[in-house]
């Protein structure tokens, strides 16, 4: 990240190498420095950029407060011997000197008379603070979601507990997020991550996201959706027109975040909920990857990839011959069709 010597004049890449994600959450959290420099710790103002209320029929999802109707609710039903594919990757870069990104993957193909729907987690978290609190934070963060999520609702699944009485999925999975918020908050108050999640139930993708992690769908050769928003400073000026995503993309404040996970008591999530076509992919990335390698260029070597796996070690790749100025993480998951 060139924020702090952008900010402070400073020419040495150690320090960073070294800097963490910003996060000025105004009476939350001490802000994390390179030693002996000296800093403004006035947060940013935070404007309310939420819309208003919309009134759409159901069904319908919640996504950062903004109401959006729901894919049509066919199912699908996957070829016999067809399951979930996906792969994963991560890297420390070229400039920092270690890795505060963390991913988790939990996948289960079932073929029994019991008839239990394919499941999966994917967990991308992106580490904030000291030299060590951050890819602590990451890494329990990941591990806090998966145990809650798989005690509080897979388990059940597998005890074939009636649908009626099994925990709304998103639910589940808020509140492991939630709890992670919590952990977190308690164990290393000087850290904090970023959170994007996914779990999938059949053909259904639950979604909870804190941070500017991301997550993208790619159905076919449509292109690529962004279906999480930044909970960042500069994505808050673009909604406002203040500023335009090329004037982002170098801004000295661009990895400033108002919102993360372990950096306060409690901490709002944003949840949304879509159906999977046949085929259909989803990439869950930290901003290390997005931050190199444009959309329409995921999109291209995605498309291109022999493999869930090859496209993930060719973005990769990508990053680094870019700079790899930051940690680089992603998954992908396919579909079958």
């Amino acid at each position: 990240m060139g924020f702090f010597r952008r900010l402070f004049g400073l020419p040495s890449d150690e320090v960073e190498a070294n800097a963490p994600k910003e996060t000025p959450l105004s009476g939350q959290a001490p802000e994390i420095t390179a030693p002996g420099v000296a800093v403004d710790t006035t947060p940013p103002p935070i404007i309310d950029v939420t819309p208003p209320p919309t009134s759409q029929p159901p069904p319908t999802v919640q996504l950062d407060n903004v109401t959006r109707q729901l894919p049509p609710l066919e199912s699908f039903v996957g070829k016999p011997g067809k399951h979930l594919s996906y792969g994963v990757s991560t890297h420390v870069g070229a400039v920092r000197t270690n890795n505060q990104d963390a991913l988790l993957t939990m996948l289960s193909s079932a073929i029994s008379a019991d008839g239990y729907p394919e499941f999966g987690l994917f967990i991308v978290a992106d580490g904030m603070g000291g030299h060590h609190d951050g890819e602590r934070a990451s890494a329990l963060a990941t591990r806090v979601v998966a145990e809650e999520f798989t005690a509080s609702f897979y388990m059940k699944l597998l005890a074939k507990v009636p649908e009626e009485e099994r925990p709304l999925v998103s639910e589940v999975l808020t509140q492991a997020v939630q709890h992670a918020n919590e952990v977190i908050s308690k164990e290393i108050p000087e850290g904090g991550t970023t959170v994007t999640a996914v779990a999938i139930v059949g053909d259904l993708a639950y979604i909870a996201h804190v941070g500017d992690s991301r997550a993208y769908l790619m159905v076919n050769s449509d292109g690529l959706d962004q279906i999480t928003r930044d909970h960042s400073l500069v994505q808050r000026l673009i909604e406002l027109d203040q500023l335009t995503q090329e004037e982002a993309a170098s801004h000295p404040q661009r990895n400033v975040l108002y919102r993360a996970v372990g950096q306060s008591e409690t901490v709002e999530i944003d949840t949304s909920t879509r159906r999977l076509a046949p085929g259909s992919r989803l990439i869950l990335c930290s901003d290390g990857l997005w931050g190199q390698v444009p959309p329409d260029q995921l999109h291209q070597v995605i498309a291109t990839s022999m493999s869930p796996q090859d496209a993930c070690d060719r973005l990769v790749n990508i990053a680094n011959e870019r700079g790899g100025v930051d940690n680089v993480t992603v998954i992908i998951i396919q579909l079958p069709g």
